[in-house]
């Protein structure tokens, strides 16, 4: 979490000396207002140096710090090294935003490699707006390390604020000082923080870091000299500094050019392997910071054997210096602020990562010290409230009461005619209770007037769609935008689409004795080509009312056929429950329903495999509509108040289908009629599809010098295109509000 502070410290304790920086934000802008950078009495790692010299050594730092900068109340954050600290970017599963911190903490327990009693962690959210993944970002060190370093800034009365990482640090120094450089996540910006013990290498993109410490800075060269010419630690490291002057230039560089050698091939290892993981991610630029960038000739080394433009900066291109801050001293001392800029930009709220490694009862404590002087001013405040209350109730309200008496009884008097008053409304409202009955009797009625829209949608919903045929997704959203050139992309002949061009639907009180409407088919006979009166025979198959002739819709009336009646009448009473109880029916005894008839067409080129494909009850990805059908609760959340009735039984449920022509009997109102020429064929009258303006009839078919094909029995050969439909239904209504009561009569 970001301090947001107007002004705050940031403090770096190295190797070899204590980097400080002092920020404020004034108009907008960052500003340096103060730093420090104080070398240790010796290098803390060097020969010889114990754990208890290294401890007073940092303490002497420190003590000096304080003694030239006045702290006053701005927030401290600190650092702490990268090869005592552990981070880890994880992915997600989707889950609800509430559930994201115990995700988080059971990642936590997985990723982080210890105890997680035994150390301190924080995560944040890395999740870019708008994005469908959610990421985060996991970090942590070992309490003992925190507890160390904020035990130097105990000794010295300093209070600390923020514990960050050194590697994340300089991520929120690169995101921000360098953010026209790094743009998105195609282009990364790598900043390499040389030390005296560590070198750490941060990956930069907008959006993402990865970070690894290298084990080998500056005292490796150190220990390579001393090796070589047989000094001792300090000694090396005074000749490694003035290498560049000293006549034994040249040997100095042969006994560290193994170390070259070694640094140069750990970092091209490591970016190798950030390179595999992230592919499509390229290097663009090296950012170089640290004292041991300082050293002659290895940049420019690193720079050839990596072959990565490598820069490193003298300045800072969005910090500006105030007026009493040396700027000259500030620009020599750029390339060890890294650190500290991206620590105080976090404290100024500036910073992307804004974790908080910093221990959680220690912050509590802060926090109530922070709190304890508004608490005292709170009682202050409230003891004096209360004792000018106390003094207003015995003197100014105790004079009001007896002033006021008079108002009083009248107040008395209004409250007793306002409760006479409610009285009688409510002797008037126990009047009325026999009028709103019959009133909320007639409303009654209208509580299940949608009911027959909710047939429609769910008859709707088993259609061919998005979900119920992904595959050709992009057709049906085509279609719902009137794309005909995308539309027709698709060959006709493999849209897995169903056209519905009239749907009927009729209530019942009873599902078993309802008889299906009479069959509206229509046959169309003056769209043949000129001078003839129609294309072919007449097809009379299907012809209503020709018992055993292929095709042929059952006909009321029949014997057998539904609509048929024996002597025995049914007489149906509807019977209110009195408990507004929803009734379940009993499927072989029928109930209250609805019959319904829907016609349409379909250019796909098997449309038995839309509407009813045997053999598929186990795959419901190839489920047609009526399968569908027959599993409404599987579809609708499973408590579809709709149940088809009697699917095998042809009195209850049929479908039929044929071919969509001019000479063929068909639902009316299947596609527009309309003159097509061409080429090959005189004008004729066809149906075509009236969105995408294609052929949807069977058409005969013409040589390559215009006469119509012959088979070899003579008759004409057609191109057939789309199927018609007629699908006949009764469906229960499972959650009708009355029963069927039910007499025979002879």
């Amino acid at each position: 979490m970001a301090l947001e502070s107007v002004s705050v410290w940031a403090i770096d304790i190295g190797n070899n000396s204590l980097k400080a920086l002092h920020l404020s934000v004034a108009s907008g802008a960052v500003e340096v207002i103060g730093f420090e950078n104080i070398q240790h009495g010796r290098i803390l790692v060097g020969s010889g140096i114990k754990a208890t010299e290294r401890d007073e050594l940092i303490a002497l730092s420190l003590r000096q710090f304080a003694k030239k900068n006045d702290l006053g109340n701005d927030p401290v954050v600190v650092s702490v090294p990268s090869q005592n600290s552990f981070a880890r970017f994880v992915k997600l599963p989707p889950v609800e935003q509430k559930r994201i911190p115990e995700i988080v903490k059971f990642e936590a327990a997985q990723q982080i490699p210890f105890n997680i009693n035994d150390v301190q962690w924080d995560w944040q959210l890395m999740t870019e707006a708008g994005s469908s993944e959610t990421k985060v970002g996991i970090f942590a060190i070992k309490s003992e390390v925190v507890a160390s370093m904020l035990e130097h800034f105990s000794r010295e009365n300093i209070t600390v604020s923020h514990v960050q990482m050194a590697p994340m640090a300089l991520y929120n120094y690169a995101l921000y000082d360098r953010s026209d450089s790094i743009k998105s996540d195609a282009h990364a910006t790598v900043i390499l923080d040389i030390g005296a013990e560590n070198t750490d290498l941060v990956v930069s993109t907008k959006s993402a870091v990865w970070q690894r410490a290298i084990p080998m800075g500056g005292n490796a060269f150190t220990r390579a000299i001393a090796d070589s010419f047989k000094l001792n630690f300090e000694k090396a490291e005074k000749l490694k500094r003035t290498a560049a002057m000293s006549k034994y230039a040249r040997q100095v560089f042969q006994a560290m050019r193994p170390v070259f050698t070694d640094l140069a091939s750990e970092i091209q290892r490591s970016l190798g392997f950030y390179k595999t993981s992230n592919p499509d991610t390229k290097l663009v630029k090296i950012i170089a910071l640290g004292g041991g960038t300082k050293m002659r000739g290895l940049l420019k080394y690193l720079q050839q054997t990596l072959q990565i433009p490598i820069e490193r900066p003298d300045s800072f291109e969005k910090l500006a210096i105030s007026s009493g801050v040396s700027a000259a001293k500030f620009h020599e001392n750029v390339c060890d602020f890294g650190i500290v800029y991206g620590l105080a930009l976090q404290g100024l709220g500036l910073g992307k990562i804004e974790s908080n490694l910093l221990p959680r009862s220690i912050a509590r404590s802060m926090a109530w010290t922070n709190k304890a002087k508004y608490f005292t001013f709170a009682a202050c405040l409230l003891l004096l409230i209360s004792v000018l209350s106390f003094g207003r109730t015995l003197f100014i309200d105790r004079a009001n009461y007896k002033r006021n008496e008079g108002i009083r009884r009248g107040i008395t008097s209004v409250i007793n005619t306002a409760r006479q008053a409610s009285s009688k409304l409510e002797e008037q409202k126990g009047r009325a209770s026999g009028s709103e009955k019959l009133i909320q009797k007639e409303f009654d009625y209208l509580r299940y007037r949608d009911a027959v829209p909710l047939l429609h949608q769910t008859i709707m919903t088993v259609l061919p769609n998005e979900k119920n045929n992904p595959e050709q997704s992009e057709l049906y959203r085509a279609f719902a935008e009137g794309d005909v050139d995308a539309v027709r992309e698709i060959p006709r002949k493999q849209r897995k689409q169903i056209f519905v061009t009239t749907m009927s639907v009729r209530f019942v009180t009873d599902v078993v004795s309802a008889d299906f409407d009479v069959a509206d088919f229509v046959r169309r006979t003056g769209g043949g080509r000129r001078g003839r009166p129609g294309v072919g025979m007449p097809d009379l198959t299907g012809m209503p009312g020709m018992p055993g002739m292929p095709g042929m819709p059952l006909m009321p009336g029949m014997p057998g056929m539904p609509g048929s009646r024996s002597r025995s009448t049914r007489r149906y009473s509807r019977r209110r429950k009195g408990d507004d109880t929803l009734v379940k029916k009993d499927e072989d005894k029928g109930g209250p329903g609805f019959v319904v008839t829907i016609t349409g067409y379909s250019p796909y080129k098997n449309i038995g495999e839309l509407m009813d494909p045997p053999g598929v009850e186990g795959e419901p990805d190839k489920w047609g509509i009526v399968t569908r059908l027959l599993h409404l609760d599987d579809i609708i959340d499973g408590n579809s108040p709709f149940e088809v009735f009697k699917r095998t039984d042809i009195q209850h449920f049929r479908l039929e289908t044929g071919e969509v022509g001019w000479d063929v009997e068909m639902p009316a109102g299947i596609g527009i009629e309309e003159a097509e020429s061409d080429k090959t064929r005189e004008d004729e009258q066809v149906l075509i599809d009236p969105m995408t303006k294609e052929i949807i009839c069977k058409v005969a078919e013409f040589d390559e010098s215009g006469r119509e094909k012959i088979d070899r029995t003579g008759d004409i050969v057609y191109k057939v295109n789309d199927h018609w439909f007629r699908l006949d239904a009764k469906f229960i209504w499972k959650d009708a509000p009355y029963e069927i009561e039910e007499e025979d009569e002879e």
